[in-house]
């Protein structure tokens, strides 16, 4: 949905003072933690304009200052950071995801320009007009970020969606956010991704999950665990496809016909793959 069709969503509680957003434009979802004092906000959207309708949904139900967490350095997680931290504000991210959007952050933004002036000239233009704003606070492993006497947890469990994807926990509510290691509605993106370790690093986020914790993916639908392990099977098969097929020489267009994500999807992933396994990655 482009951002003339897109009528702008409230925030919905999911759990005790946690609130997830989520947004039309590529289905994108934002959460939002209250605490004693503060708030963190995972995710700030694409463009200056959708920041700036989040920061309203945002204002109607806390007026705490914000921290700032990008789950990745991917345009549609973090190019609202600007407009939502201003220049003293914190951001959060994983050590290679801040490396991305500082050093590479506008080739990005060019690419996502070319990407969707012929679809939405509009959207497009918005995006080229971002101030980029990298994260200020890295994780390597783990953190913790208090917001007033509440513990929100920042997690780094490997590489999967991109080097540097960042999982977010609230311990006492029982939610995790994923961002793009887990998406719902459509099949993951393996453009920057790394389809031989995702499956590790998605066990290691579902070794923490209750049966019925809640799950924010980066789009598409609040899940359960079930989803998680149902999603990290597939992405399981894609890995054992891509090992094998390498192995006995196959072509990668054949081995992505078999993948549980459909061939348009998994064709990048299993290219990817063979690169990796071949040392050219």
């Amino acid at each position: 949905m482009t951002r003339s069709e897109a009528v702008v969503p409230e925030f919905a509680e999911l759990a005790d003072r946690v609130y997830v957003l989520r947004y039309p434009v590529l289905d994108v979802n934002a959460t939002l933690v209250l605490g004693g004092d503060r708030a963190l906000l995972v995710d700030t959207l694409s463009t200056d304009a959708q920041a700036g309708e989040l920061a309203e949904a945002v204002r109607r139900i806390t007026a705490y200052p914000l921290i700032l967490v990008n789950t990745h350095h991917h345009y549609d997680h973090c190019f609202g950071n600007a407009r939502l931290a201003g220049p003293e504000g914190v951001i959060w991210a994983h050590e290679a995801a801040a490396t991305e959007l500082r050093l590479h952050g506008a080739r990005q933004q060019r690419e996502a320009y070319q990407q969707w002036v012929g679809r939405d000239p509009g959207f497009a233009a918005e995006l080229s007009a971002v101030t980029l704003l990298p994260p200020n606070r890295t994780v390597h492993r783990s953190s913790t970020v208090d917001i007033g006497g509440r513990g929100v947890e920042l997690h780094y469990f490997g590489r999967g969606h991109t080097e540097g994807d960042l999982v977010v926990e609230v311990p006492d509510a029982g939610v995790t956010i994923t961002g793009d290691l887990v998406e719902q509605g459509a099949p993951p993106d393996f453009a920057d991704g790394y389809p031989l370790e995702w499956p590790d690093t998605l066990a290691a986020v579902l070794a923490r999950l209750a049966p019925r914790s809640i799950v924010v993916p980066g789009h598409g639908a609040v899940v359960e665990t079930a989803f998680v392990q149902a999603q990290h099977a597939d992405l399981s098969r894609l890995d054992w496809l891509i090992r094998d097929g390498h192995a006995d020489r196959v072509d990668p267009v054949k081995v992505a016909a078999s993948s549980p994500f459909g061939q348009a999807a998994s064709l990048v992933a299993v290219r990817r793959g063979y690169a990796e396994l071949t040392g050219d990655e």
